[in-house]
């Protein structure tokens, strides 16, 4: 998707954000945008502030300084009642389950909290859910009865069930084999590719970084160290982001 003049294509704007716990800075000073649309990977070894940049994207943090824009909304400075609107169009996949509950409930749970669906309706929209992530067959299972993989389809359907504009996935690869962990990079490529989704991923994993990136920014000891497409990074003048995105394994 192209840019304009006026910005209205920025799905995401960090202007200036700091945060730390204590007397750790984990991230300082950190400026970056995603375009709405597009598929934007954030990388990095553990503990640079992957996640944490994830968490402040949603919400579930406040910056210490900056600012952070999701569409033209400074999202720290919304009251509780704003920024849940706000989050409404905003998915947030994860593996972590309601293990009390069937597969098709834990899909059908933010549909049910979240619009005035009957419950005819609300069924039938997890199920279309869970089809799209190929797991039509397993809405009356229960998460203990699945594998790492469906359990992140799951996670998937459910982060997509209202339909957000906004897809933050945190290490979709973590403890997947290479098969799995392809086919999960497929699905969130498609369900980016599909519509006009806005996808977010935090990993180390390089091959999957590759995979899904229209462009990728790489942190470091807090900071942004580089910026740009795969094939950019790859062929960075700095030594440690060219061996750090030409790795095959994670960081």
């Amino acid at each position: 998707m192209s840019g304009n003049a006026n910005g209205a294509v920025k799905a995401i704007r960090f202007e200036g954000v700091s945060k730390s716990f204590g007397d750790t800075h984990v991230l300082r000073d950190v400026s970056f945008e995603v375009r709405r649309g597009s598929a934007f990977c954030i990388l990095g070894r553990s503990g640079v502030g992957k996640s944490v940049t994830l968490k402040l994207m949603i919400g579930l943090m406040s910056p210490d300084h900056g600012e952070i824009y999701v569409r033209d909304e400074e999202i720290s400075k919304l009251d509780p009642r704003q920024l849940a609107s706000a989050r409404q169009r905003m998915g947030f996949q994860s593996s972590a389950l309601f293990d009390s509950i069937t597969v098709g409930e834990n899909v059908a749970f933010p549909i049910r909290r979240n619009t005035a669906k009957s419950e005819d309706e609300v069924r039938e929209a997890a199920l279309q859910k869970l089809e799209r992530v190929g797991l039509a067959g397993d809405y009356d299972k229960m998460p203990a009865e699945l594998s790492g993989g469906m359990k992140k389809r799951v996670g998937m359907a459910r982060a997509m069930a209202l339909d957000p504009e906004i897809l933050l996935v945190d290490e979709p690869s973590a403890g997947l084999d290479p098969i799995t962990s392809a086919e999960i990079d497929d699905l969130l490529r498609e369900t980016q590719s599909e519509g006009e989704t806005t996808l977010v991923v935090v990993t180390h994993h390089i091959p999957s970084a590759r995979r899904i990136a229209d462009e990728m920014m790489l942190l470091h000891e807090g900071s942004v160290l580089a910026r740009g497409t795969p094939e950019e990074l790859e062929h960075s003048e700095n030594d440690l982001v060219r061996r750090f995105t030409q790795s095959q394994g994670g960081g």
